[in-house]
């Protein structure tokens, strides 16, 4: 017997943790049937088939990416909150950032963001393409963190490894960055530290004497 109280969000909830569990592929009316234990005409009531039921997922995932709200006393720290909110949503959610990807709505998904950071930088003094450049380099900074830290989470092995190839020995002029080295590398602070100086520079350049002094650099 269907579950009377079945909602659409709740539909669309188990679905996208089918999803994000074990990819599309995972995502069968009749596996999330039994994951909302109802009958599968239950769901086709709520969101239509299964393509439907995609597509609803899509646009739901473009919504909540949308739903970015920055924080800060600054512009520079504003859009590092930006930064920092965007590269926590794209981790947690890969399968279905990939399902908007393909059926063309990347853009539009982070077009609030985009308006989010124009609102900053224009704020911070930056104009025109000058402005347009800042919002991108931002924006370039976050996806392609996020690649190379996909890809390192993904790449087999190595060996040998870091801790091996780095030890006070290999460089005596610097023990300590030797040392540093052999650790493991902490995304989360060098993304921080890697947005604080791109945006520090971008804006800088928005203060008096800052374009001579991009000039100069």
């Amino acid at each position: 017997m269907a579950r009377p109280s079945l909602t659409r969000d709740e539909v669309l909830d188990a679905a996208a943790s089918l999803v994000e569990q074990g990819g599309p592929a995972a995502l069968t009316m009749r596996a999330l049937a039994a994951e909302l234990g109802t009958a599968v005409t239950s769901i086709y009531w709520h969101v239509g088939n299964r393509e439907s039921l995609l597509d609803a997922l899509v646009e739901r995932t473009v919504q909540e990416m949308g739903a970015i709200r920055p924080a800060g006393r600054t512009p520079a720290e504003r859009i590092l909150s930006v930064a920092r909110i965007l590269r926590r949503e794209l981790r947690g959610r890969p399968h279905l950032i990939a399902m908007v990807h393909e059926r063309g709505l990347t853009e539009r998904m982070f077009l609030p963001a985009q308006q989010a950071l124009v609102h900053e930088v224009h704020a911070a003094g930056l104009r025109g393409a000058r402005a347009a450049d800042a919002v991108r380099a931002v924006q370039f900074q976050i996806v392609g963190f996020l690649l190379v830290e996909r890809n390192r989470e993904r790449s087999p092995a190595q060996s040998p490894a870091e801790s091996e190839l780095w030890d006070p020995a290999s460089a005596p002029h610097d023990p300590a960055l030797a040392r540093a080295l052999a650790r493991p590398a902490d995304p989360e602070r060098l993304f921080l530290l890697s947005v604080r100086a791109l945006v520090a520079t971008l804006l800088a350049q928005g203060r008096p004497g800052g374009e001579a002094g991009a000039r100069q650099g």
